[in-house]
């Protein structure tokens, strides 16, 4: 009978910690791995080394300006892409609704619709960001990078610019 007892209250343990863990990465905060070049020199800048292993950098997204859509310039945040509901992408914002943007390469300008933004990639020359496929509905934001939480030597916050402070 003691047996059932402790395995019960260990169960019982480890299926509330796991559904407070749950709310708290699906509302609050959650890690999220950086894949890629595309934010380097603010994330991956190049392959760290750990213990002769090549590793990616892993970010704090911060969840809570998803309520209302609290979003500035130069804000990083992940999203699901636009094309593929299954790809993660992360870039940083540098137009909000209302915004007029410039098109690279062309003299057109473009307004951000109502309930959009336009996101590119620090390194320009590797990323797939709005300049490919547009501007991204804000309900595609899964939210916003706020520190680098791995590798242990790149731990730190992230500082929000704009591409032109680059």
């Amino acid at each position: 009978m003691g047996t059932r007892k402790v395995l019960w209250g260990f169960a019982n343990k480890f299926f509330t910690v796991g559904a407070v863990g749950l709310c708290i990465s699906d509302r609050f905060v959650s890690v999220a791995p950086v894949r890629g070049s595309s934010m380097a020199p603010t994330l991956n800048p190049g392959k760290t080394k750990l213990l002769g292993m090549s590793t990616d950098d892993y970010v704090l997204l911060e969840k809570t300006c998803l309520n209302d859509y609290k979003f500035s310039h130069g804000d990083i945040v992940v999203f699901s892409s636009p094309s593929n509901h299954k790809e993660r992408h992360i870039k940083r914002i540098t137009a909000l609704p209302g915004d007029w943007i410039g098109i690279r390469k062309s003299y057109d300008m473009l307004k951000v619709p109502e309930g959009h933004c336009w996101v590119e990639g620090d390194n320009s020359s590797s990323s797939m960001d709005s300049r490919s496929f547009g501007t991204i509905p804000l309900g595609l934001v899964q939210g916003r990078v706020t520190h680098i939480v791995w590798p242990p030597q790149r731990i730190g916050a992230i500082q929000r610019n704009t591409l032109q402070d680059n």
